[in-house]
């Protein structure tokens, strides 16, 4: 099994924890862990050196992620939308839009 290394740095004010590794059920509790320790920071997760990002550890973290101020970086787009299913904000529109509207459908 390989892990999950979480690199912090902290670059004028904000903190960014960049993830390496495999992210799954196990990984996902231990970053949860380590996001409690941090308190109420605005911290940035960056997913994008992530070996393996396994779907189940979405929702693991997104009860995590609900109430903090957190910004996410380096998702693809199915994991984008697997966070927005679990309800989790992410905090900026995105460029991409879904192959249809609700509006269209019932036009």
């Amino acid at each position: 099994m390989v892990g999950l290394e979480i690199h912090q740095e902290e670059r004028a004010g904000r903190l960014t924890l960049r993830l390496t590794g495999t992210l799954d059920n196990q990984t996902a509790l231990l970053l949860r862990q380590s996001l409690d320790t941090l308190g109420s920071r605005e911290v940035e997760l960056d997913f994008t050196h992530l070996r393996e990002f396994r779907d189940s550890a979405v929702g693991v973290l997104t009860n995590g992620l609900v109430d903090r101020k957190v910004r996410l970086r380096g998702l693809a787009g199915h994991h984008q939308r697997m966070f927005r299913y679990f309800g989790l904000s992410m905090g900026e529109a995105s460029s991409s839009r879904a192959y249809y509207t609700p509006e269209e459908v019932l036009a």
